[in-house]
């Protein structure tokens, strides 16, 4: 019997058996919530629904909301729902357990959840302006690869 211990999920893998413990579901990830906290996760997948266009999506131990990258995510704890939410400046409030930066132009901000009534203002407004602030980027991201494409042809020796 011979076969190793995933890395990840610490599960035995006989040898030649197929295993992917990294691809799961949102059903999967909220399956075991509480009753609270699943009603909190439906308000904050129903709000960021309602912003428009996106990409929703279960990755490993996360739930992903995207649009060009990813705006927020969820992560569903036993007592609480993890939120990671991506701005553009950094937040100071009480509910904000934890921020720091994440690249160049984002900062990321953690907010415990544990209940549907603490899905309202003000994090409803930091999640639509973390949906708005991600279409920013990714027009301030063509914009500045549309001007280095130009760059490079008038950088060019003429051949005539």
């Amino acid at each position: 019997m011979s076969g190793r211990e995933c890395y990840h999920c610490k599960q035995w893998v006989e040898d030649g058996e197929e295993h992917d413990c990294w691809t799961t579901t949102e059903a999967a990830l909220t399956q075991e919530l509480s009753e609270d906290l699943r009603d909190a996760w439906e308000r904050l997948r129903e709000t960021a629904v309602s912003f428009g266009d996106q990409r929703i999506y279960a990755s490993h131990k996360s739930i992903m909301f995207s649009r060009n990258s990813c705006y927020f995510f969820v992560r569903p704890k036993r007592n609480f729902l993890e939120l990671c939410i991506f701005l553009g400046r950094t937040l100071k409030a009480p509910q904000v357990r934890r921020s720091d930066r994440a690249s160049k132009s984002k900062v990321y901000h953690i907010i415990h959840i544990k209940h549907r009534d603490e899905v309202e203002a003000p994090i409803i407004d930091w999640l639509r302006e973390a949906y708005e602030f991600s279409d920013v980027l990714a027009s301030k991201a063509s914009t500045v690869r549309v001007r280095s494409k130009h760059k490079l042809k008038s950088n060019r020796p003429s051949l005539r």
